[in-house]
């Protein structure tokens, strides 16, 4: 068929069609569309799990299900108050946890899959299929718990007898298997819920004695009887638990009180003992108070209420008046009456009585308080010791007193006794005492034993006595070693200088004469002659003198140079 042939009949049909056809068949393929994604909508929508079957009808109930569910993060939804999860294993999961911790509520069937029956089965058909249905679903209810990996379940229903004494009563044994690193002996919990989850399945009357839960080793697991030992060394290592817990939290507010005035190192030999009543203890005080007539002014300097004991409710008087003689029946005729004789006596007298009776009720103020107190200190018992403190003796200059065998001087300073006075009562505070318990607190003060840490600061004061001597001694010979070397100094300079002063006399002196020859050689008239070199010697000679003079060092110098190279 062809497409576009199809679409223009369509398109000439249409322009045929009035507005009221053409109306009509838009509704059409737009009921057509909604129906379409509605039904698309509920078809692709996931499918929930009842957790239980039948509606809760107690709020507080389900919000207990609903909060126990959400803390296993997982996703709650609840309508008309019946209690939906994603599926069918996260339901038997949740439903395994609701079942061992109590929270079924009662007249909820978590076990509705067994209510389907059928008319053509038989009895005996319907008791096989409902052992085995309660069977399967405590299975999968048990491998749905937290740390089991897998469990066998079998159940053993005996046939009803007509007589409940001779009746069998009904059993189940279940094997656990654990997942790795799971230690199913540490969790009674979950073994109690397990037990709960096989009394609830499985009805009949069925008892937690005829219950039988082991592990893969064959250890029984609810042989809770023969774990009340276990339980109660339990309970004692949670009571001293406790215990050690409040003594801690005594001892870190007494040393913060006693270390924050004295040292730390002065507060020693702190011990706690606490004695604590573990028994559960229901009291209740019944205390009547006065009536508060008018309320204290706020603001005011002195108490202005008003107060009163009671207060009238109803109040009622009667009184009755007689006179006359008075009447004694004897009974029948011939039978003598049981009148006593001390009445019989007072029979036919005259006599006047007026009787007034008085009610008047009274309204109190009742406070009734009921509190259950556990656990609750009856004793405690503190002593601590604060030492003194250790000076130092110094003589007249101010300098620290050794004995004759180099250890220091010390004078022990004890506590006065209002000090000892100011730490009991800070002790006191620290642990709310009560003299009526018979709370005792001992504070002491008595030296405490200081040798090592005494030998260790005189090691280390003559360590820097003799580190101290050492330095002073080094410094006054190098002062002695910088005096000589200047002395040296000295001495050598004057030395140098004294044949300086010899060595410018003599060459002073040969100059003299030398001088003297020629002039001696001139008066005779002689030529002298003198060579190129020694007219160059002498000049050098004479400037040698004049630079001699003027800077005598540097000369020095230079002649000790020239002598030590050659």
């Amino acid at each position: 068929m062809d497409f576009a042939k199809l679409i223009s009949q369509i398109k000439d049909l249409w322009k045929k069609w009035t507005l009221i056809q053409k109306l009509i068949m838009a509704g059409i393929v737009l009921a057509a569309i909604v129906a379409i994604t509605v039904l698309v909508g509920v078809s692709s929508s996931p499918s929930l799990a009842k957790v239980i079957s039948t509606p809760v009808a107690d709020a507080e109930v389900l919000a207990a299900i609903v909060t126990r569910i959400e803390q296993e993060n997982v996703k709650v939804h609840v309508t008309d108050n019946v209690v939906y999860v994603a599926d069918d294993k996260t339901a038997n999961k949740m439903r395994a946890i609701l079942i061992s911790e109590g929270l079924v509520p009662k007249g909820a069937d978590p076990w509705a899959l067994f209510d389907r029956d059928r008319w053509t089965l038989t009895d005996f058909e319907r008791n096989v299929n409902l052992r085995r249905s309660i069977t399967a679903d405590i299975t999968r209810t048990i491998k749905a718990l937290p740390y089991i990996d897998n469990a066998h379940v079998t159940i053993v229903q005996p046939e009803k007898n007509l007589f409940l004494e001779q009746q069998d009563p009904a059993s189940a044994s279940i094997l656990l298997i654990p997942k790795p690193n799971a230690d199913l002996s540490e969790n009674r919990k979950m073994i109690e819920g397990i037990q709960k989850i096989v009394i609830a399945a499985v009805g009949n009357g069925i008892k937690a004695e005829n219950i039988i839960i082991t592990d893969q080793n064959g250890i029984v697991l609810n042989d809770f009887e023969g774990m009340k030992e276990m339980d109660r060394l339990a309970r004692v290592e949670r009571e001293n638990k406790i215990r050690r817990t409040e003594e801690a939290k005594y001892r870190a507010d007494i040393l913060r009180n006693l270390q924050s005035n004295f040292s730390a190192d002065r507060v020693r030999d702190l011990n706690i003992k606490i004695d604590m009543d573990m028994s559960q203890i229901t009291s209740e005080k019944n205390k009547i108070t006065p009536i508060i007539l008018k309320e204290r002014t706020p603001g005011l300097a002195y108490d202005d209420s008003q107060f009163a004991p009671s207060l009238t409710v109803s109040e009622s008087t009667s009184t009755t008046k007689w006179k006359g003689t008075g009447f004694n029946p004897e009974g029948p005729a011939g039978v003598e009456g049981q009148t006593p004789p001390a009445y019989k006596d007072m029979s036919n007298m005259y006599g006047e009585v007026e009787q007034e009776t008085r009610t008047h009720n009274e309204e109190f103020n009742k406070e009734i308080t009921s509190e259950i107190r556990s656990p609750k200190i009856e004793r405690v018992s503190v002593s601590v010791n604060i030492d003194g403190t250790w000076v130092k003796k110094l003589d007249e200059k101010g300098k620290i007193v050794f004995t004759p065998d180099g250890r220091v001087e010390r004078e022990y300073l004890p506590l006065s006794p209002e000090q000892l006075t100011d730490a009991r009562r800070l002790v006191e505070g620290a642990i709310q005492y009560d003299a009526a318990r018979g709370d005792l607190v001992n504070v002491t003060n008595f030296a405490i034993d200081r040798t090592a840490q005494f030998e260790g600061e005189d090691a280390a004061l003559l360590r820097e006595r003799q580190i101290r001597f050492t330095i002073i001694a080094s410094l006054i010979g190098i002062a002695f070693l910088l005096i000589g070397f200047v002395i040296f100094q000295i001495v050598a300079r004057a030395r140098e200088q004294a044949r300086r002063r010899r060595e410018e006399e003599i060459a002073r002196q040969h100059n003299l004469m030398r001088e003297q020859a020629l002039l001696e050689a001139e008066k005779e008239g002689e030529s002298i002659s003198m060579s190129v070199e020694d007219q160059a010697r002498l000049e050098l000679a004479e400037k040698a003198i004049a630079l001699a003079r003027e800077h005598p060092q540097d000369v020095s110098q230079l002649i000790r140079t020239w002598l030590m190279e050659e």
